[in-house]
């Protein structure tokens, strides 16, 4: 995902963007509640993390805000105010939810992705190209030297996190959630079937490789050259 924070405490601030980055989102940071439209309006983000306490506009008049430029897609409140009023008042504000200050990153990422669920971002392109291959977002195809390659859907999906990330180790929690969804009783070895056999799959496509990151997860990896 693409994710803009907005926070003004700086030890915080760059915890969480090393931590989203981590996690493979693209994030952007901001500290201070005037500049969160300027970057929303330049910028195609699924998300922004506004802190409640921000120099400037604060992260209710943020909300508001941008909610009333039509921005539909996810917002997140995160704040040290802990009252039944506080949280009434953010999420009338437009907010989709409210992460009480301190947190754990583990609920960050929860909410997070329950977001993403319901605010069904959309896909922006249609293709996703990764050197010279193309997984078509619509058909559920893959092409790669020449040949069209039918997926299943969660074939699909697997490449779809592995291409948008690529050279990114994603965890094995991370795509077992995405791909099977966040309440689903699903082993670990159902990805390490579905794994063995997408890679099946593109045997005819030399030049791109799954790699199984031993105790994390996957990642793609792509030749430079084909």
């Amino acid at each position: 995902m693409k994710i803009l924070l907005a926070e003004d405490d700086e030890k915080l601030g760059k915890l969480i963007v090393h931590m989203l980055r981590k996690e493979c989102h693209t994030t952007d940071w901001v500290q201070n509640g005037d500049e969160v439209e300027v970057f929303v309006e330049q910028g195609d983000y699924d998300l922004v993390i506004l802190d409640w306490m921000l120099p400037g506009k604060n992260g209710d008049q943020v909300c508001k805000a941008l909610r009333s430029l039509d921005y539909h897609k996810g917002i997140l409140m995160l704040t040290a105010k802990g009252t039944l009023q506080d949280r009434v008042e953010g999420l009338d504000a437009g907010a989709d939810d409210y992460l009480m200050k301190p947190f754990e990153f583990a609920e960050l990422f929860a909410r997070i992705r329950s977001i993403a669920r319901r605010a069904q971002i959309p896909i922006s392109e249609e293709t996703i190209r990764v050197g010279t291959f193309e997984l078509n977002m619509n058909n559920h195809t893959f092409k790669g030297h020449g040949k069209l390659l039918s997926l299943t859907v969660k074939e699909h999906q697997l490449l779809e996190i592995l291409m948008r990330n690529r050279g990114c180790t994603i965890p094995r929690e991370t795509l077992l959630t995405r791909i099977w969804g966040f309440d689903a009783e699903v082993s670990n070895n159902s990805l390490d079937v579905l794994v063995k056999l997408t890679r099946k799959k593109l045997e005819g496509t030399p030049g791109l490789a799954i790699q199984n990151i031993r105790g994390v997860g996957y990642k793609l990896e792509v030749a430079d050259v084909f």
